[in-house]
């Protein structure tokens, strides 16, 4: 309990190391797109391709990713039916609605936290493929589809495979997986790279923090509430329930599964809605607030459910 505890304050002291940077404006104003490109482009492949090519397949291939799934999934389809068939929201609307109630950042807090937390950054990276080569590519394509009235399947389908951050997963799983020898020589520059990874976005996180204004007027406050209920409280509980009863995971297993699923809401999540130009507002809230609720709510995890209590 005392290393969990440690690990959240180590990861808030650089969140608000972060924020201060921004507070002060000691990087300059468009500091925060410099460093999200370099962690995109560079900083998480590196530590991502270092992590999975020296993890074991079967923690990458376990029953972490169907419950993750489940709990997600489950998000998705009731912000989806309360947004839509209740509240009459359009289709791009509810997408980014259901986006933040089920889509975790398991990237640019996940790993952290499963460095920190959990002691081993590779149980993120199941997440990680299962957003960027599942649930990314239906979203994107119903957005796509829903804002401009076509949409571009070639493009949709080939946007895994320009994506750094899957290639360079892919590229480890792959060493992983057929045990290829990798000298350590070749591995050294690619883990002294990615070793700048969670401190980056850990301080990126931080400065994107400075300024927010939360439940402003006309910035969709029902819609922030459910995708932050269903984020912060409903997925984490839905994991703990089929871990535990259809699963029968074990503890360490129950533990990184529930703590995974109470991750807050990814920021691509306001990245897709920008882009879109579709709840913008909600999706920046919804994001917010779920990593504000995500730290009470890990540490109530880790006292019920951390082996080392």
């Amino acid at each position: 309990m005392i290393g969990v505890i440690t690990g959240f304050a180590v990861i808030a002291a650089i969140i608000l190391v972060g924020w201060v940077i921004a507070r002060i404006g000691l990087l300059g104003e468009r500091a925060d797109q410099v460093l999200s490109r370099l962690s995109f482009f560079v900083l998480t492949p590196a530590l991502l391709l270092t992590v999975l090519s020296q993890s074991e397949p079967k923690v990458l291939f376990s029953t972490l990713v169907p419950v993750s799934m489940i709990a997600a999934v489950s998000c998705f389809v009731i912000a989806s039916l309360v947004a839509r068939l209740i509240w009459r929201r359009g289709v791009p609307e509810t997408t980014i609605v259901a986006l933040a109630s089920g889509y975790v950042n398991a990237n640019n807090i996940g790993l952290p936290i499963a460095l920190y937390v959990l002691g081993d950054a590779a149980l993120a990276a199941p997440v990680i493929l299962v957003n960027l080569t599942i649930f990314a590519p239906i979203a994107l394509a119903i957005l796509d589809a829903s804002t401009s009235g076509k949409t571009s399947w070639a493009r949709i389908a080939l946007q895994p495979v320009r994506n750094p951050i899957l290639i360079a997963s892919a590229l480890g799983l792959l060493i992983a997986a057929l045990q290829v020898p990798v000298p350590e020589q070749v591995l050294e520059p690619f883990r002294l790279v990615g070793g700048a990874a969670v401190p980056v976005v850990l301080l990126l996180f931080g400065m994107s923090l400075h300024g927010a204004r939360v439940l402003a007027p006309g910035s969709g406050r029902r819609d922030v509430l459910l995708a932050t209920l269903l984020k912060s409280v409903l997925m984490p509980v839905i994991a703990w329930a089929v871990g535990s009863f259809v699963f029968a995971l074990g503890p360490e297993a129950l533990f990184a599964v529930v703590v995974l699923a109470a991750l807050p809401a990814a920021q691509h999540v306001f990245a897709w809605a920008h882009r879109f130009d579709r709840h913008v507002a909600m999706a920046r809230d919804a994001v917010l607030l779920s990593t504000l609720f995500a730290l009470p709510a890990l540490i109530i995890i880790a006292a019920a459910l951390s082996p080392d209590r």
